[in-house]
């Protein structure tokens, strides 16, 4: 199908699966349906940008040719794709390509694409590098894998949210790669907690220290990012706490299917699930520095 006679479905509109479909829908994309388990986040959304609103996942691959799919976890991802529910994304595939979002274990995007292909459709793994700023505005760094044929259906479409767009390999390998980053960024951010954490306890300036960290090897992207937000204790979330602990937790799984030990991915992962336990997951991931800074210790 040629890419303008395509049309678009979203099964999942929270912050970011709805600022992907705002951003597709401002440069031209026909987006048709919306679906979300929360019913009134979803009518909300589907009045905003003019779609319609569908009460199971199987209605929005009836009336959408692609369907982004961006839900939380691995329980979720699966529950869309049951093959045994005549309401989900599975009853409709024949024909559809469903390009899915969302940070789940390498496995169920391998049994996606199997289930998928049994039934006629198409799916491709597009793994977020980014997060709701870059969504609004086009401009995601998407990892992909799956079939090529599927990734150059899809392509058109994905340049339209990315401003870095790389073909992985088959299904499984981008959800690799992306757990290996959010791997490696948590345990940086855990890492300038603790730095901005004794900073504070030793009685130094937090602005001067990270203005030094910048300028030498205790640079990082997360140091831009985060920083502030630490000192500040600002933790308006764009990537949460309980996603950070989701994350972490699929890497450590990865890393015991081929017997690495990895002490420091363990421990920042024991203290994202720490931030969780105490009802913080909702948080940023900056929220870490709440267990690193000596006087807020105490109130986790």
């Amino acid at each position: 199908m040629a890419p303008s006679m395509e049309t678009i479905g979203f099964v999942g509109v929270g912050r970011m699966g709805a600022n992907m479909a705002r951003r597709l829908k401002d440069v031209g994309g026909r987006v048709m349906a919306v679906y979300d388990t929360d019913a009134k986040r979803a009518d909300s959304f589907a009045q905003e940008i003019g779609a319609e609103c569908v009460p199971t996942p199987a209605r929005v691959a009836e009336l959408a040719t692609v369907i982004f799919t961006v839900v939380s976890d691995d329980v979720g991802m699966r529950g869309i794709f049951a093959a045994d529910d005549s309401a989900s994304l599975f009853a409709a595939a024949k024909g559809r390509l469903f390009v899915n979002c969302a940070t789940v274990s390498p496995e169920v995007h391998i049994d996606v694409e199997t289930l998928v292909e049994q039934q006629g459709g198409q799916s491709l793994e597009a793994c977020m590098a980014s997060s709701i700023t870059q969504a609004r505005e086009g401009t995601l760094y998407l990892m992909c894998g799956g079939k090529p044929e599927s990734f150059a259906r899809a392509k058109p479409m994905l340049e339209m949210l990315s401003a870095n767009l790389r073909y992985v390999g088959v299904a499984g390998q981008a959800a690799r790669v992306k757990a290996l980053v959010n791997m490696v960024m948590n345990i940086n951010t855990a890492g300038l907690a603790e730095g901005l954490g004794l900073g504070e306890a030793l009685g130094l300036d937090l602005s001067m220290l990270q203005e030094v960290f910048s300028q030498t090897g205790a640079g990082s992207r997360v140091l831009e990012t985060d920083g502030a937000d630490m000192q500040n204790r600002d933790h308006e979330c764009y990537f949460s706490a309980a996603h950070a602990a989701k994350d972490s937790g699929i890497a450590m799984a990865m890393a015991e299917s081929v017997g690495l030990r990895m002490p420091l991915a363990q421990a920042t992962l024991e203290q994202y699930q720490r931030l969780v336990a105490a009802g913080k997951g909702e948080l940023d991931k900056s929220a870490i520095a709440e267990l690193t800074f000596k006087d807020r210790q105490a109130q986790i």
